[in-house]
């Protein structure tokens, strides 16, 4: 399986996760089975507000599913539209993500948990919003 994640930095597996899928520098893509890593960068990087193009983006790229700190929800919409499962990881590194993603501990985004705006709506960004650890959500 492929898995895409936003990166703010190349670092290979120790790269930090992007708290939001649109405004990430670069995307990682990661062949769970070869470990194969590809770096690419976000030529949509300075989109408007709710105009993401995620699939221009990785036009091209085969993508299975996304792991992403935080998501708009026409991101979400637009990727599970092309089959693209989307799963939340709120901080930590791409490796450790990797990891509970493998064993399913990572919660699928839904309408419910996408950013209707950066820093408002259902929730805001990082762990002070009410999230865990990688894999761990927390009730309210």
């Amino acid at each position: 399986m492929n898995v895409c994640v936003p990166v703010t930095e190349d670092q290979g597996l120790q790269n930090p996760i992007s708290l939001h899928f649109g405004s990430a520098p670069l995307f990682m893509i990661v062949n769970e089975e070869s470990g194969a890593i590809e770096t690419v960068p976000n030529g949509d990087l300075h989109h408007q507000h709710g105009m993401c193009q995620p699939l221009a983006t990785l036009a091209g790229k085969p993508v299975d599913a996304l792991v992403v700190g935080a998501i708009g929800m026409g991101a979400l919409v637009k990727l599970n539209a092309a089959g693209i499962r989307v799963y939340l990881a709120p901080s930590g590194q791409v490796g450790d993500a990797l990891s509970a993603l493998k064993i399913g501990t990572l919660q699928e985004a839904t309408p419910g948990t996408a950013c209707a705006h950066h820093g408002q709506g259902p929730h805001g960004h990082g762990p002070e919003a009410g999230r865990g650890p990688v894999g761990i959500t927390r009730q309210r």
